[in-house]
C-alpha cells in the first residue's frame, strides 16, 4: 500500500515544472523551436518544404481519386495533417500526408457504405451540393460525393481516436508484431491492389469497384471483357506520360546523390497535360475523363456522423495499426540515421490527432508518407519547419490554383499513382536474396503478399500477422537440439553435427536444446531428448518388467534360476556387462546424461514436470541427469518446484 502511494504521488505531483514538462513532452515543438538556429537551418527546410510542397500536389489529387474522394479533399489531408504533425512529432524527417495503402483501404470502405446507401457506381465524379454533410441516408442536400467524404472522415476520426489511445496506454509495442516482411509484403500486395484499380482510369474503361474477396481477379476479368470500349485518347495520355515519367523518375535515383533536388516530373506532366486537355478539348471531344471543378477555400467545420461509426469500428481497425506502423517505423529509421532519439508512444499520438482533428475539416485518415519522407530526407530537411512551408504552398493551391486543374485527366492522375508505388513492386527484386538468409521470412512475405491481393487488404493483413505468429510458436515449438563434444584440451563444448574433431565423453552424453522449455515443446523436448541420445528409458523400463514377468510366469523352474534372473536384471541396471540376450535389455552406452540449459530463458510448471519425469524416467535404467548452465530464473524455479 505504501508502494502503489508512494508512485501514485510522484506521477500526481502537480507544480509549475511538471505542467511545463507535460506540455513539451505533448508538444515537442515547444522544445525544439525556441532553439532553432535560423542561419544553419532555415535554407534546408525552406528548399525541402517548397520541392515536397511541388510534388505533394499531384500526389494529393491522384491519391483522392484512389480513396473515392473528390480531388480537394487530398490536399485538404496534406495541408492540415502537416501543421498538427509539425506541432506533436518528435521526428524532423517525417512528411504526414495521403499514403497509397491507407487510401486505397479507405476508399474499399467508402465504396461499400455507398453501395449500402443505394449510389451507383457510375457517379464516381459526381461534383459537391451545398456545405451540409450531415445527411447519411444518401438524400436530401448530401449527393454521392459529400456522403463519400461524410464516410471518410467519420473514419478518420475512429482512427485516430484508436491510435491515441494506443499511444496514451503506452501500447507502442503492438507495432513489433508487425514485421519487416510483413510490412513490406503487405505494401507490395497493396501495390498490385492500387495499380488493378487505377487501370481503368488509364484506359478509359467505366467499369464497377469491385469489392470484398476476389476482387483483384474480378477486376482483371471487367478490364478484359470491357476492353472494347477503351479510350483511345486516355489510353494515348496515359502511355506517353508513363513514357515520360518513369525514365526521369530513375534518372532521379540514379544521380540523386549528385542532383541538388529531384526533377519535378510528376508536376510538369500534370501542368502540360491540363493545358492540352484544356486547348484541344478532351473531355467534350474525346469523352475523357476530367477532374472537374474544384473549389477553392475552406468549408466550414463539421462533426462526424455518429450513426456511421458502429459500421466503420472494424474498417478503421487495420487502418490505425498500419498507420501508426508506418509512421513509427519511418521515424526510427530516420532518427538512428541523424542521431536523435524518437518517442514511438509520442509519435502515436501525433499522428492520431493528425487524424482526429483534420476529421473535423474534410480529411481523410493519413500517416507517414514514404516517398514524400525520403525526398523530405533527402534535399535537406533540418526540423518540422519544413512541414510548414509545405502547407503554405499547398495553401497557395487551395486559395487560387485548384480551379485551374478542372480539365486535368483522371488517367494522368492514375499514371501518377502508379508511378509511386514502383518502391512496392521492386520488393520483387529482393525474394532471391531474402530467400538465402531467411526462408521462413520469404514465406510470410509471399502469404502477406498474396492474401493481401487475392482476398482483400484487411484479411490479407490478418492472415499476414497470424502465419508471422505461427511462425515465431514454430520455431519456439521446435528448435534446435544437439548433442555436444569436448573441443580438444579446452574446455568448450559445441555441436558435433557442425564442428569436426570433437571428443565424446565415455558414458556421458550433453544435450543442449536451444530454447526455453514449456507446455507447447515438452512433446517434442522429450522426443528429440530420446533421438539424440539414442535411449528411451521409457522403453527400456518396459523391456525391464516384460523379462520380469517372463521370469515371474516360469513358476516351475528352481530357485537358482530366479536367482541368476535377478541377478541379471540387477546386472542390467548397474551397466556393469551385457546379459544374455534371451534373458535381459542391451546394456546402454551411458550412465550420465547433462542437459544444458543455457539457451532456457524460462520454464513454465509444464516445462518443470517435464524435467521431473525425465530424471525419474533416466533414474529408474540406472542413469544420472543433471543440469548445467542454468540461469538465476530457472535456478529459482528448480528449487520453488
Amino acid at each position: 500500500k505504501e508502494l502503489i502511494l508512494k508512485k501514485a504521488r510522484e506521477v500526481c505531483t502537480c507544480n509549475h515544472q511538471t505542467i511545463i514538462t507535460f506540455f513539451c513532452q505533448l508538444f515537442p515543438v515547444l522544445d525544439w523551436l525556441p532553439r532553432y538556429n535560423v542561419k544553419t537551418q532555415l535554407l534546408g527546410d525552406v528548399i525541402s518544404g517548397l520541392l515536397v510542397g511541388v510534388v505533394a500536389i499531384p500526389q494529393s489529387i491522384s491519391y483522392s481519386l484512389l480513396a473515392n474522394q473528390d480531388p480537394i479533399y487530398g490536399i485538404y489531408t496534406n495541408f492540415f495533417c502537416n501543421i498538427i504533425y509539425v506541432a506533436m512529432a518528435t521526428s524532423r524527417h517525417n512528411f504526414v500526408g495521403s499514403f497509397g495503402v491507407l487510401c486505397l483501404m479507405i476508399g474499399q470502405s467508402v465504396n461499400r457504405h455507398l453501395q449500402l446507401a443505394g449510389y451507383s457506381n457510375d457517379n464516381a465524379g459526381s461534383s459537391l451540393v451545398g456545405n451540409s454533410t450531415s445527411s447519411s441516408n444518401g438524400t436530401g442536400a448530401c449527393d454521392r460525393s459529400c456522403y463519400a467524404i461524410t464516410v471518410a472522415l467519420s473514419l478518420s476520426f475512429l482512427v485516430g481516436l484508436y491510435q491515441i489511445l494506443l499511444g496514451v496506454l503506452h501500447l507502442g509495442f503492438v507495432a513489433v508484431y508487425l514485421s519487416e516482411p510483413l510490412l513490406s509484403g503487405f505494401v507490395t500486395g497493396s501495390s498490385l491492389t492500387i495499380i488493378t484499380s487505377q487501370m481503368k482510369y488509364l484506359l478509359g474503361l467505366k467499369i464497377p469497384r469491385h469489392e470484398g474477396v476476389g476482387s483483384f481477379i474480378l477486376t482483371w476479368v471487367d478490364l478484359f471483357r470491357y476492353i472494347q470500349n477503351t479510350n483511345i485518347c486516355d489510353l494515348v495520355t496515359s502511355l506517353v506520360a508513363l513514357a515520360i515519367i518513369v525514365p526521369v523518375k530513375e534518372i532521379n535515383d540514379w544521380y540523386k546523390e549528385k542532383m541538388k533536388a529531384p526533377f519535378p516530373i510528376e508536376l510538369l506532366v500534370v501542368i502540360v497535360a491540363t493545358v492540352i486537355s484544356y486547348y484541344f478539348d478532351f473531355e467534350e471531344r474525346y469523352k475523357s475523363a476530367v477532374c472537374g471543378d474544384i473549389p477553392t477555400g475552406f468549408r466550414k467545420p463539421t462533426l462526424p456522423d455518429i450513426n456511421l461509426f458502429s459500421s466503420l469500428a472494424v474498417d478503421a481497425l487495420p487502418i490505425a495499426v498500419i498507420g501508426f506502423a508506418m509512421t513509427v517505423s519511418l521515424a526510427e529509421i530516420f532518427g538512428k540515421k541523424h542521431g536523435y532519439a524518437v518517442r514511438a508512444n509520442q509519435e502515436m499520438i501525433a499522428i492520431g490527432m493528425c487524424n482526429l482533428i483534420p476529421s473535423f475539416f474534410y480529411c481523410f485518415a493519413s500517416s507517414a508518407a514514404l516517398t514524400k519522407t525520403l525526398l523530405k530526407e533527402s534535399t535537406g530537411t533540418q526540423t518540422q519547419v519544413s512541414g510548414l512551408i509545405t502547407s503554405l504552398v499547398l495553401l497557395l493551391v487551395l486559395l487560387w490554383i485548384a480551379p485551374l486543374f478542372y480539365s486535368l485527366q483522371t488517367s494522368i492522375l492514375g499514371v501518377v499513382t502508379i508511378v509511386n508505388l514502383r518502391g512496392g513492386l521492386r520488393k520483387f527484386r529482393d525474394t532471391p536474396h531474402m530467400w538465402q538468409l531467411s526462408k521462413l521470412d520469404t514465406v510470410v512475405w509471399w502469404t502477406t503478399m498474396l492474401s493481401s491481393t487475392l482476398i482483400t487488404t484487411e484479411i490479407g493483413l490478418l492472415v499476414g500477422v497470424c502465419f508471422a505468429l505461427l511462425c515465431v510458436i514454430f520455431r519456439m515449438q521446435r528448435p534446435r537440439a544437439t548433442l555436444l563434444g569436448k573441443v580438444s584440451n579446452t574446455e568448450i563444448y559445441e555441436d558435433q553435427s557442425t564442428y569436426k574433431q570433437l571428443s565424446s565423453i565415455a558414458n556421458i552424453k550433453i544435450f543442449r536444446f536451444e530454447s526455453s522449455l514449456y507446455y507447447a515443446n515438452k512433446e517434442y523436448f522429450k522426443t528429440v531428448l530420446y533421438q539424440k541420445t539414442g535411449v528411451n528409458p521409457i522403453l527400456l523400463a518396459a523391456k525391464h518388467q516384460r523379462v520380469e514377468a517372463q521370469a515371474n510366469a516360469h513358476t516351475g523352474n528352481s530357485k537358482s534360476f530366479f536367482g541368476t534372473r535377478f541377478d541379471c536384471l540387477k546386472q542390467a541396471k548397474k551397466r556393469a556387462e551385457k546379459p544374455p540376450a534371451d534373458a535381459c535389455p542391451s546394456s546402454i552406452d551411458m550412465h550420465t546424461l547433462i542437459l544444458d540449459c543455457g539457451a532456457m530463458q524460462f520454464i513454465d510448471t509444464v516445462g518443470l514436470s517435464v524435467l521431473k519425469e525425465t530424471h525419474h524416467d533416466y533414474k529408474d535404467i540406472g542413469v544420472r541427469v543433471l543440469l548445467a548452465n542454468c540461469n538465476p530464473s530457472i535456478r529459482h524455479r528448480l528449487r520453488e518446484g
